[in-house]
């Protein structure tokens, strides 16, 4: 993995910065995480909030396609900025003052979230292009001079970038059915560009080669939003169970979710988080690890966790009785997500899919033949108890297997 990421263009624009913005790179250190870092994340926060809370009140097809969509896009906006962090110092003031209007930009995009495919489409949109294409330009600026090779290739970003926007922005414009499919396209454009390697005809692709990621700094970003996804779970848990009758149902329900929680934790932290962090920082390609295991992958793992969210709240409000499709869709699916994410990402370090996961995967899906016969506490119950099987069985193979933790069959 290189060292430093810099090489000068022949002549200095006078449209660039002067000053050299790009983090210093230690051989034997890596970038860490700074606090204005930890303070941009706090709009994901209320993001993530947002998107659950949205997707409860609106839990059909529909409504959850709408919902993945802006999840998608919320993501594109939040593990950018990560990737850029990552090149650019936060401790530099104009790097402070791009997150810090980022932030700005980020809250309104997140409190259009409710409204996005209604009366706020114009605010979502335009607060996700700002942020896009102003982020990019930004980079131009700061790389002009100091490091022309990823000058390029923020080029062929906000090329990739531009096009999208204008599909933002025509969605924006229009109603129902077609705002939906240019958005849907716009998307597409944004989750397929990484992977031709932002390719423009004459400017060419980049290469992850290229992309002088420090690895360990972006394991660390993408473990943070995993907590930040965990946390709003818990705030809604907490504020949910504070709100309602303190029967022994609903302690039922509190006392599962709570204990989903912690084995969703575990399941990431406990193995994937540090042997993910390990891989990345002794690759010889860490760019595209931080692509294929990061940028993409962990949008399954932070899906499952809004998911599930949404399943503990159900359950904390009707614990007992039928329990309907939706809630079965929710309670099954969000564990699922969670779990495919999971392996797949621990795939990434290791030789073989991890047995643990491929069987609670499984487990979950038999669990859809008990649907008619279990109340919503009692599906809960099992899905949770899934995956507390599926952490202990990993914890127990780490411990037995002669390598440590740096077993790849569990």
């Amino acid at each position: 993995m290189p060292v430093e990421f810099r090489s000068s263009p022949p002549a200095r624009s006078r449209f660039a910065a002067r000053v050299n913005h790009l983090r210093a790179r230690g051989r034997h250190e890596h970038g860490r995480v700074t606090n204005v870092e930890l303070f941009f994340d706090l709009v994901f926060v209320f993001a993530v909030t947002q998107l659950s809370h949205s997707l409860l009140a609106h839990l059909t097809p529909l409504g959850a396609l709408q919902i993945a969509m802006l999840t998608v896009a919320v993501w594109w906006v939040w593990i950018y900025t990560a990737w850029v962090t990552n090149w650019l110092d936060p401790e530099r003031t104009a790097v402070r003052l791009l997150l810090f209007a980022l932030m700005v930009v980020g809250l309104v995009m997140s409190a259009s979230i409710p409204k996005a495919f209604e009366e706020r489409a114009w605010a979502f949109a335009l607060a996700y292009v700002v942020s896009q294409v102003g982020r990019s330009a930004f980079m131009l600026w700061a790389l002009r001079n100091h490091d022309q090779s990823n000058f390029q290739n923020f080029v062929r970003v906000i090329t990739w970038q531009g096009a999208a926007a204008l599909f933002w922005l025509a969605g924006a414009s229009a109603q129902g059915q077609t705002r939906l499919i240019l958005w849907a396209i716009a998307l597409a454009v944004d989750t397929f560009a990484p992977i031709v390697g932002f390719y423009v005809p004459r400017l060419g692709r980049s290469s992850t080669t290229d992309w002088a990621v420090e690895g360990a700094h972006i394991a660390e970003r993408c473990a943070l939003f995993v907590i930040i996804a965990l946390g709003e779970s818990i705030l809604v848990t907490g504020a949910t169970f504070a709100g309602l009758a303190w029967t022994a149902e609903h302690i039922g329900a509190f006392l599962v979710a709570f204990a989903g929680s912690v084995a969703m934790w575990v399941i990431y932290f406990n193995i994937g988080a540090e042997r993910g962090s390990r891989h990345i920082a002794s690759s010889g390609d860490p760019g595209q690890l931080a692509r294929n295991g990061y940028t993409y992958l962990h949008l399954l793992i932070i899906a499952g966790i809004i998911v599930a969210a949404v399943g503990d709240e159900l359950v904390l409000h009707h614990p007992g009785g039928h329990t309907d499709l939706k809630t079965a869709i929710v309670l099954i699916g969000g564990p699922a997500l969670y779990l495919l994410g999971n392996m797949l990402f621990k795939r990434l370090s290791a030789p073989n899919f991890p047995l643990s996961h491929m069987v609670g995967l499984g487990l979950l899906a038999l669990l859809i033949l008990t649907v008619p016969v279990l109340t919503p506490l009692l599906l809960s119950a099992a899905t949770t108890a899934i995956l507390i099987l599926v952490a202990a069985w990993e914890q127990v193979s780490l411990r037995q297997s002669p390598h440590g933790k740096t077993a790849a069959h569990h």
